[in-house]
């Protein structure tokens, strides 16, 4: 009897150590800053960053070696999250990484990434965009998000966020979208000066129905 609960404990622990295989993060870049990263960044202005961003049907090598590039070229701007169509590239495809000083944190890796559900509880936050250097307004969002997607292996997977991580969620899946945050700022006077400053046009800023 002894030797029969050793055998299924062992084969228990044996799956769980499948599983943890099966579930760990395959993606795995340096996050040490590149002089030439793999991607050009597109900023405000470029008509790349409104076009809308096509689901992902396969999930394969080759998407895996975009993600690659997308976290280099994140990680040598030193941001903590990049969306597919910010370096040209119109994909549902996020990768957010708010954990830039520890090298063993894994990054999220969202595909076809969906909000299901909000939190009633909304709050004010600056944000800021690789795709508008320089520039740094209060946003209004959702407090707490409820998500569905896919992971790098094409899982389906589902999420709860909160805090910093739901709210750059929330602003890189606007990307896939064609909206950047100024879009979404109230305080006018605010994002004129802001933009003015660091050369960019209030022409190119499109508001949307909040």
């Amino acid at each position: 009897m002894v030797y029969l609960e050793v055998f299924v404990l062992a084969r228990s622990f044996a799956q769980l150590a499948r599983n943890a295989e099966k579930n760990k993060a395959s993606i795995v870049v340096d996050k040490t800053p590149l002089e030439s990263p793999p991607l050009e960044i597109h900023t405000l202005g470029d008509e790349t960053l409104r076009k809308p961003a096509r689901r992902i049907g396969k999930v394969d090598e080759s998407i895996r070696e975009i993600i690659r590039d997308m976290l280099r070229s994140m990680y040598s701007a030193k941001g903590i999250g990049l969306a597919a169509p910010q370096v040209g590239i119109h994909t549902q495809l996020l990768v957010i990484d708010t954990d830039l000083e520890t090298p063993s944190t894994p990054p999220l890796v969202l595909i076809n990434p969906e909000i299901i559900a909000s939190g009633a509880s909304l709050e004010t936050y600056e944000e800021g965009c690789l795709s508008i250097p320089g520039v740094y307004l209060n946003v209004v969002r959702p407090s707490e998000i409820k998500l569905s997607y896919r992971d790098e292996m094409g899982r389906p997977r589902k999420m709860n966020a909160d805090g910093l991580v739901a709210r750059c969620i929330q602003h890189e899946l606007d990307h896939l979208n064609g909206v950047l945050f100024v879009d979404r700022v109230t305080d006018k006077a605010e994002l004129t000066r802001e933009l003015n400053e660091h050369g960019f046009h209030e022409n190119d800023v499109r508001g949307i129905d909040r």
